[in-house]
């Protein structure tokens, strides 16, 4: 009985009422496509981690099978991964990604390096790699357009047997092997680590979001369920239908924005980061993670929903005479305050897990003090009103500040994490100006003759350069200088003319040895602006459709303000200042806060990308919240056209 009444209740709501019930579903809809992008994102990652775990082999002393070495090479402006390999028995499994293992002086090149291989001049690449057995396929790969080579040698092979520095360049190994399986390097350990904070900076908005959704027209569904107290409906069934409700509507927003996620998702995956695009497959949650969005989302909003009904059960006539909610106690700013102080204790440490919740705790403080500070900023704006606007404004705020607060919520908590990466924002990395000069380590005091080698190749290349050896004769170092003018083509001829100069070993320019801290830099501003955007969208999407309700849940009291003679100009500039003076407050205080969360992870000074990426938000932050309330001047106009009661 109750599903039906509540199915005729959502059917018989009139016009006006199923634009409140539509407002719900778009808000769950964009709520469950970001939720599943930031955990997907997770996910993603870690198949990544997966997929290159075995390129970092596992030493052992007893049971090798095989002897693994890993290091980079690079052309142009992109890393090359190259994994040297060599079998100590025969039936060794074979590598992801290949159909048996590599027989010495075999090569196999990802689908990415054979496609470069063959559109570069073979004196910048290919001679490096010659006569390719075949291509990689995507079990090898961490991205689809990463750069791979894999080359099979004999065990007693100089890149096998010649030990390597702990230079990241040079990789890992040779080291002796059980099997192939590896494990995840540091890199993508630290990758998956960052994606976890990005992630809490994402859900916790969207959960509020989410559960702010269900009490989108609130005001309305409350009126109707006093209603039915009155005339005798059983607390039990008040909250059954409210509950019925809030699923159904989820339910239906939560499986549109699924659909909306996997139309999305192509698109998300052509996001470089670490190195390159991601998989479209490695952004499908799994379904087990995709059934329970699926169950927690309504979940959520059923009892968000049924959370605001204690006013309604206990004191049903109170709703329905529309008398003015108790207020809100400090104890709310009180916890803030708590969290605040102990925050620099709780991510002191390097545990990852513990930083998240802490962040957690901190969006979720500022969600729990934000009603009673606005409910604070509606009584200053009040008493020091000095226009009906303002007055209007000020008392709306007094007289519902969870609902004002809602408004803003978006946008504040936005402005945390703003703040938050803002001043996080890494600056610039090296000038990457100085001549270019291809270096090499050379065995213990073998440096005057591998110069020899290096000049007497670089002369058959036709490459004009300067070679020495530097450095002591225990560790010594070959330095080729080709001179300012060399450009990105000479100093690809150069790299291939000397590879192989020092088995095992990559010659490298300076930019080379900064690369990986350029791409992790730029790593970081890329993911600063993927969590902001989801923040801002889900910001502007919450300020749109939260004033679009509000109007609706005061639709009888515009009309009443209306029929009393107030011009409609003054009902939208009340509109609009109740929304701009706490998002003015409240989206400052959550900067601030944001800031002083971010100051025990910085490193050094503020950097003026940081400054800049903080001031863009707040600019767009602010035109995004005015841009989605004007959108509801429309509806106001429309509610107050014929403002005689309805029925519905």
């Amino acid at each position: 009985m109750n599903l039906d009444l509540t199915w005729r209740l959502l059917k018989g709501a009139g016009r006006k009422g199923m634009l409140g019930t539509w407002l719900t579903l778009g808000a769950v809809a964009v709520s469950t496509a970001l939720l599943l992008f930031a955990v997907a994102a997770n996910y993603a990652f870690e198949a990544r981690a997966d997929r290159g775990a075995w390129r970092n082999p596992v030493p052992v002393k007893e049971g090798a099978v095989a002897i693994e070495a890993a290091r980079f090479d690079f052309v142009g402006e992109r890393a090359i991964t190259v994994v040297d390999l060599a079998a100590l028995k025969s039936g060794v499994h074979a590598p992801p990604g290949l159909p048996r293992f590599p027989a010495p002086g075999e090569v196999w090149l990802s689908p990415a390096l054979a496609e470069l291989a063959k559109e570069l001049p073979a004196d910048q690449l290919a001679k490096r790699y010659p006569d390719p057995k075949g291509v990689l396929g995507d079990e090898a790969l961490v991205y689809p357009d990463e750069l791979v080579a894999v080359v099979g040698h004999k065990p007693d092979a100089p890149e096998m047997t010649a030990p390597r520095s702990d230079d990241w360049i040079l990789g890992k190994g040779p080291s002796r092997v059980a099997d192939l399986a590896g494990t995840p390097s540091e890199d993508s350990e630290a990758y998956r680590a960052l994606t976890l904070v990005a992630s809490v900076l994402m859900v916790v908005p969207l959960l509020v979001f989410g559960g702010a959704a269900a009490r989108l027209t609130v005001a309305r569904r409350d009126q109707r369920l006093a209603t039915l107290r009155l005339v005798g409906a059983t607390p039990g069934q008040v909250v059954g239908m409210t509950a019925a409700e809030a699923a159904i509507v989820a339910l239906a927003g939560a499986l549109l924005g699924t659909v909306g996620y996997a139309v999305a998702a192509p698109l998300l995956a052509r996001i470089s980061i670490a190195g390159g695009p991601s998989f479209v497959s490695d952004l499908f949650p799994s379904p087990l993670i995709l059934a329970a969005v699926l169950v927690a989302v309504p979940l959520l909003v059923g009892l968000s929903a049924v959370a605001g009904l204690r006013r309604v059960v206990v004191s049903p006539l109170g709703v329905a005479k529309r008398e003015t909610p108790p207020g809100m106690r400090f104890l709310r700013v009180i916890v803030l305050l708590a969290v605040l102080a102990v925050f620099p204790l709780l991510t002191r440490g390097t545990s990852v897990a513990l930083v998240a919740v802490a962040l957690g705790l901190a969006f979720l403080c500022i969600n729990l003090a934000g009603p009673w500070v606005v409910g604070m900023i509606g009584r200053i704006t009040a008493r020091s009103a000095r226009a009906p606007a303002r007055l209007l404004a000020g008392r709306r705020l007094v007289d519902d500040p969870r609902s004002a607060w809602r408004t803003v919520s978006g946008v504040a908590l936005t402005g945390f994490v703003a703040g938050f990466l803002g001043l996080l924002s890494p600056g610039v990395f090296g000038d990457g100006q100085a001549p270019p000069q291809l270096r090499v380590s050379a065995p213990a005091a073998q440096g005057p003759a591998v110069a020899d080698q290096a000049r007497d190749r670089l002369r058959a290349a036709g490459i004009t350069a300067t070679v020495k050896a530097t450095g002591r004769s225990s560790a010594p170092v070959v330095v080729a200088a080709l001179g300012s003018s060399a450009d990105t083509a000479t100093i690809d001829r150069a790299r291939t003319a000397l590879a192989g100069l020092v088995p095992g070993r990559t010659p490298t320019t300076e930019v080379d040895d900064q690369r990986f801290g350029l791409q992790i830099l730029s790593d970081v501003r890329v993911g600063t602006i993927v969590v902001l955007s989801v923040s801002f969208l889900v910001a502007i999407a919450s300020s749109g459709i939260t004033a679009a309700s509000s109007v609706l849940d005061r639709r009888q009291t515009y009309g009443l303000l209306r029929l009393a003679g107030t011009p409609l100009e003054v009902l939208d500039r009340a509109r609009r200042a109740e929304t701009l003076i706490p998002l003015t407050v409240m989206g400052g205080g959550a900067i601030l806060v944001g800031v002083f969360c971010a100051v025990p992870f910085m490193i050094g000074g503020m950097s003026a990308v940081g400054v800049l990426t903080l001031v863009g938000c707040v600019v767009v932050g602010f035109a995004g919240v005015i841009a989605a309330g004007a959108l509801s001047r429309p509806l106001l106009r429309s509610v107050t056209a014929d403002p005689a009661p309805r029925p519905d």
